[in-house]
């Protein structure tokens, strides 16, 4: 008798294979919470997304612990084909755009407090949240449907500028001083925001302009990505309005903003302090796994479809969240997203947790980290001193 041992490709398969319509699926706690408070008539039911992300998911990533095992290479042609994982996603669009007009009808039709109502507003700003990074692994690949479906998910939130800025500014860009995504070692979340939410509207109107003009084109064009999503958004904005009135447009307008700063939040946390090194000429070197903060903790991987291998996404934009892989020696966080969230809002507590961590990355060499322009000088004589 003979053994014949498989090829690692056939013999290896995904151990989160069945997890990745979580993805889709969470997208219904805020309709769940409504269902919750017409079962039970308690106002603290209209808050389970807000609950859910800040408090369950970060406890579940501590429990369930990290993953970081990676597909070989002879797996992954057929890992990248498999449409499973597509649809996986797909499913999230129909939930989500339906989740907007039921929690506005809900909200506009059935009585209830005012914190209640703010529950509303909080988890359904939760739901688009996660879902704009839903648009974001949908604007990356290169099938036009797909690329539709971004800017459709990311119109009701108001955020369709991030399709244009995010693959065509932030990935050029990303861990230098020029990108306004990118946060500074020494700046808080709350420095860190107005300047990434204006830096990335203007970036995003000027690429667009840039682009149409080698066309021979007005930035007016209809064909300006922008203008496209921002016409989605208005049309949705109308729909609502007219639908449910001007209070209703007021509850996804609020919803949609508070959306948005989880969007960048999450930015803040993906390269602070990192900075890809100048060449001679000014030109920046090529992004490296380095230039990007990591982590395998498994429940928010899956839930935001493998964003948190983010040295990976760097490096190759077009590839499908599944095939993304784990880099040893990049930099690492030391929970997952939904808990570093909480983090970012007490700067305090931010700076005494990764500040440290930033340093030790760059050995104490911090004329290599992306410093806040007024704090560089002093930062990097006080750890020259330090390492001299």
């Amino acid at each position: 008798m003979t053994t014949t041992t498989l090829p690692a490709a056939v013999q290896w398969t995904d151990s989160k294979r069945y997890l990745w319509p979580l993805g889709a699926l969470v997208l219904l706690l805020p309709i769940t919470g409504t269902v919750g408070y017409q079962l039970t008539g308690w106002p603290v039911m209209l808050w389970l997304g807000f609950f859910i992300l800040y408090g369950l998911i970060p406890l579940a990533d501590k429990l369930m612990g990290e993953d970081s095992a990676n597909p070989p290479d002879a797996a992954m042609a057929r890992l990248g084909a498999d449409r499973y994982y597509r649809w996986a996603l797909y499913l999230s669009v129909p939930i989500y755009i339906g989740m907007w007009f039921y929690m506005a009808w809900f909200a506009m039709n059935q009585a209830m407090p005012w914190y209640g109502l703010l529950g509303m507003v909080a988890s359904l700003g939760v739901g688009c949240g996660l879902a704009i990074n839903i648009g974001h692994e949908l604007g990356h690949q290169t099938d036009p449907l797909e690329r539709f479906l971004a800017k459709l998910v990311l119109a009701p939130g108001c955020y369709g500028h991030f399709y244009v800025e995010h693959n065509r500014g932030h990935h050029l860009r990303v861990a230098t001083p020029e990108d306004p995504a990118s946060s500074r070692f020494g700046e808080s979340f709350y420095e860190f925001f107005p300047r990434c939410v204006a830096g990335s509207f203007k970036s995003a109107w000027q690429i667009e302009a840039k682009r149409l003009a080698r066309e021979g084109k007005s930035v007016w064009h209809w064909s300006n990505d922008n203008l496209q999503s921002w016409a989605m958004t208005a049309l949705f904005w109308v729909v609502i309005t007219v639908w449910l009135g001007w209070p209703a447009l007021l509850f996804v307008v609020i919803a949609g903003a508070y959306g948005g700063s989880l969007l960048e939040v999450v930015n803040y946390l993906e390269h602070y302090g990192l900075m890809r090194q100048q060449r001679a000429d000014g030109s920046y070197e090529r992004c490296q796994p380095h230039h990007s903060w990591n982590s395998n903790h498994v429940v928010t991987n899956v839930l935001l479809y493998h964003l948190q291998r983010h040295s990976d996404h760097h490096a190759n934009p077009t590839r499908s969240y599944q095939t993304l892989r784990h880099f040893d020696g990049t930099p690492a966080l030391p929970s997952g997203y939904a808990a570093m969230i909480l983090v970012a809002y007490l700067p305090p507590l931010w700076f005494r947790l990764m500040d440290p961590k930033v340093v030790a990355h760059h050995q104490g060499d911090m004329r290599k980290a992306n410093i806040k322009p007024s704090l560089r000088d002093a930062v990097i004589a006080r750890y020259s001193a330090a390492i001299a």
